[in-house]
This record gives C-alpha cells, structure tokens and sequence, in this order.
C-alpha cells in the first residue's frame, strides 16, 4: 500500500507547525499588487500586506494557483512514492481545483494516484478538512479511505466571519451591488459564511463587538449536540479580537482542539483588514 500525502492551497493557511508536523503541502494563491506579483503567505505576509492596504492607493487583485505549482508540487510526491489527496478552496470562489486538475492531466502515468476535492470552502473550514485528512494519512490510511474521510467531513466543516465593510468583497466580486448597498446604508457590520462554496449574508449587526458576539452564537448553533467540537480563528490584522472570539467560544463549546491562524492575503484582498472569523469542525 502507498503512502498518502495530502496537499491544500494557501487559502487554508493552517500554521505552519501543524504542516510540517503533518507532511501537508502549501500550493499557493498569488496576490498581484503594483504590477508586481507574491506567493500568498510565501513572499508576502499577512501582517505586511495589511499595513500595506490600510494606505494604499492601488488596490490588489489576486489569481488562482497555477498549474505549473501544482504540477511541481504532484511530480515531487510522486517521485517520493506517494499518493496523492488534494483539498482545495471551493471550486465557486477559485480556480485552483481547476489548475489542480489540469496538472493531474499532464501526469498522465500517475492520474490514479492523485485524487482532487473541493472543501467547498476556504480559510481553515477547509484548513480542517485538511488537518483531519492528514492526520488519517499519517496513521496509514489508503487513498480510498482518504476520500472517504474527506467526503464524511467536509459537510461538517464551516466558517462565520465579520467584516468590517462589504467595500472589499464588492470589488472583487463576490457579492452584488445590492447587498453592497444595503449594508453602506445601514451601517451596519456584515456577518458573512460560506454557503455552498459560495460566500453567503448570514447577519448583520450593529457594532463589532455584537459582531465578534454572533458569530459565536452561530457557530454555538452549528456545534449543539455535537462531539469533538474543534475550533480555529482567523483574523485579518486584528489579532485580539481574533484570541478574544478564540478564548470565549473554546471556553463555551469545550473544544478538543483550538487553533489560532490568520487570514491569508489572497483572502483579505477580497475580505479587507479587521475581518475576524470563526471556523468549526465537528464529530471527528
């Protein structure tokens, strides 16, 4: 039986302990910015890039990971004996699967090694996804059982964030002009969550700290009655608020496993500074 190793993109950012310590593979995102381009988390860091776009005049844009990484990143486990479990960014809001594909197809010899799965989310719902995958990969289990796994966790798997202004998302794209709208008229603080790979109004409050407040509550809601509660935060230059949220849901849910991560810039392009979220994986 091969071993199995599991890649993920950038959008994820799982810390980097836990990949090293779990053999996960980072494919990243690329930020494109002033004419220049960055690796997602590699050659631009989050805590750079947000002080960078509170003042700048020119906004970023972002870009899928290329094929040519991917195609990099498979040969390389290959060549190691490995089979390979890719999770990636949902498919609606990338087109990285899309690149993780197209590379699969140039491996022509290898295509029945490498299995490619859309988390249908991003940030660390699918950093989780990735995380128990791994976890399962390292313990043994065959490429078949890897899938398996996936495809049981992932509809337990999710992610509420608050942002300070739909202004970011606008730009990009993945909201409407409506939505945007209505929430510059009201001044209010959207609550937003993936809803079937796609990014979906979930509330909207008045202030941040009853922001921060409901998406626990939220999360509370998707979590009662469930075992092995694991949580992570991510933030985008906002990191006491991000422990703060962390802190109080962890402490109320009785997590069995509590990660802190950030937002990576490929993802705050589109989100903005201060967005702070909550992501959930329950019964694994």
């Amino acid at each position: 039986m091969s071993k199995v190793a599991v890649v993920t993109d950038s959008s994820a950012y799982i810390p980097d302990e836990l990949c090293k310590s779990l053999n996960i593979s980072v494919v990243p995102l690329s930020v494109i910015w002033g004419g220049e381009s960055y690796f997602d988390g590699l050659t631009i860091k989050p805590s750079e890039f947000y002080t960078r776009l509170k003042t700048a005049k020119v906004m970023p844009s972002t870009s899928q990971a290329s094929p040519v990484d991917m195609h990099r990143t498979f040969s390389g486990l290959l060549e190691q004996g490995y089979d390979i479990m890719g999770i990636f960014i949902s498919q609606k809001l990338s087109g990285t699967l899309a690149s993780a594909f197209q590379a699969r197809e140039e491996l022509v010899s290898a295509r029945d090694r490498i299995f490619l799965f859309d988390s249908e989310t991003i940030s660390m719902a699918l950093g989780f996804q990735t995380l128990l995958v791994a976890r399962a990969a390292q313990e043994g289990a065959s490429l078949a059982e890897c899938q398996k796994l996936a495809e049981q966790i992932m509809p337990n798997t999710g992610v509420y964030f608050a942002v300070e202004t739909l202004e970011f998302l606008h730009r990009g794209g993945r909201i409407g002009g409506a939505q945007w709208l209505l929430g510059q008229a009201l001044n209010m603080k959207p609550i937003l969550t993936i809803k079937a790979g796609i990014v979906d109004s979930a509330d909207r409050v008045r202030t941040t700290s009853k922001a921060l407040d409901r998406v626990i509550d939220l999360v509370a809601e998707k979590c009662a009655g469930k075992s092995n509660i694991r949580l992570a935060t991510l933030h985008a230059n906002s990191e006491a608020n991000a422990r703060s949220v962390l802190e109080t849901a962890s402490a109320k849910l009785g997590s069995v496993e509590s990660i802190f991560s950030e937002v990576s810039p490929a993802i705050g392009t589109h989100t903005g500074p201060g967005t702070v979220g909550l992501a959930y994986c329950v019964g694994f």
